[in-house]
C-alpha cells in the first residue's frame, strides 16, 4: 500500500481488505472525495433495492423503445453516453451511458414520489451509516464518499445486508454477456462485460485492474482518479481515491497497486 505515496497526485488515500479480514490502508481513509462514476454502483444498488421493495421492476419499460430498467443499469439500452437519442437497439451493443443512469434514477423517483437522492439516503447510506457519503449531483457521477464508506458498501453487498443474494448476483455478474463495446479510457472490448451496475473484468485488456485479478472481479473506476474492485476468487477488496483526474498515470499505477495487494493476500 505504501506505493501509493509514489503516485503523481497531490492527495490520495487507499484501503484494502484481504481474505483473512486484515485491513491495510494509506492516507486519511475517512476523507471524502468526489468519486465520479463509482456513483453508478450506489445508484444501481439503490435501484435494485427499489425493485425488491416493489417501487419498480427491472422489467419496467424505461428509456428508448424496447429498453427496460435492467437494460439501463447494464449499459445495454442503446442510449449514448450523455444524450437521449439511442445509438443502437436495446441489447445490441454495450454503450457506456451516463444518461442511462440518470433515466433509471428518474424512474425510481417518479414511482416513489420523492427525489432519488432522498430515496438513496434512506435505502442505502443511512442504514449502512455511510456518514461521509452523499449524492450532490448526477446519479451517474455526482457522489462523494470515503475509502471507509466504500469498504462498508462493498461488505454490505457481499453479505446481502441491503439487498438479496439474487440481486447481488445480477449486480456483480455479466448481463447480456455477449455484448461488445468501448470501455472508457481503455478502448473496444470484446466482450465488454457488465452487470446491473458493476463492471466485470472478464478477459478485458488493457484494463485498470491487474492481470492477476480473476475474471469475476467487479467494480468501477471514475474520471476523478478513483477506483474500487472486489475479487471474489481472492476474497479481496481494494479502494483508492485521489483528487487527480484519470489519465496516463493511472494506466500503470492502478494495475501495479492491484498486483501488490493480491500478492500480499
Amino acid at each position: 500500500m505504501a506505493r501509493v505515496a509514489d503516485w503523481p497526485v497531490e492527495v490520495a488515500t487507499a484501503g484494502a481488505i484481504a481474505a483473512n479480514g486484515t485491513r491495510s490502508s494509506f492516507g486519511n481513509t475517512a476523507r471524502p472525495f468526489e468519486v465520479a462514476s463509482i456513483t453508478k454502483l450506489f445508484t444501481a444498488v439503490t435501484v435494485l433495492i427499489a425493485a425488491e421493495e416493489g417501487t419498480v421492476t427491472l422489467d419496467d419499460p424505461v428509456g428508448p423503445p424496447g429498453s427496460t430498467l435492467a437494460h439501463l443499469l447494464a449499459h445495454a439500452s442503446g442510449l449514448g453516453p450523455d444524450g437521449d437519442d439511442p445509438l443502437a437497439r436495446p441489447g445490441q451493443r454495450r454503450i457506456y451511458s451516463n444518461r442511462g443512469y440518470e433515466v433509471a434514477a428518474d424512474h425510481v423517483a417518479d414511482r416513489a414520489g420523492f427525489p432519488f437522492a432522498d430515496y438513496q439516503q434512506e435505502a442505502l447510506f443511512s442504514p449502512l451509516a455511510m456518514h461521509t457519503t452523499s449524492l450532490y449531483g448526477s446519479p451517474a457521477h455526482g457522489a462523494a464518499s470515503s475509502v471507509d464508506d466504500l469498504l462498508v458498501f462493498v461488505h454490505a453487498v457481499l453479505t446481502d445486508t441491503v439487498m438479496s443474494a439474487q440481486s447481488r448476483d445480477r449486480f456483480a455478474t455479466a448481463q447480456w454477456p455477449d455484448l461488445d463495446g468501448v470501455l472508457p479510457g481503455y478502448g473496444r472490448q470484446s466482450p465488454n462485460l457488465w452487470g446491473l451496475g458493476a463492471e466485470i473484468r472478464g478477459s478485458k485488456s488493457p484494463h485498470w485492474t491487474s492481470a492477476a485479478n480473476s475474471p469475476g472481479t467487479w467494480g468501477h473506476f471514475g474520471q476523478k482518479g478513483t477506483m474500487l474492485w472486489h475479487d471474489p476468487l481472492a476474497s479481496t477488496t481494494l479502494v483508492a481515491l485521489t483528487a487527480q483526474p484519470f489519465g496516463p498515470w493511472a494506466l500503470t499505477a492502478w494495475p501495479d497497486l492491484s498486483t501488490a495487494v493480491l500478492a500480499a493476500n
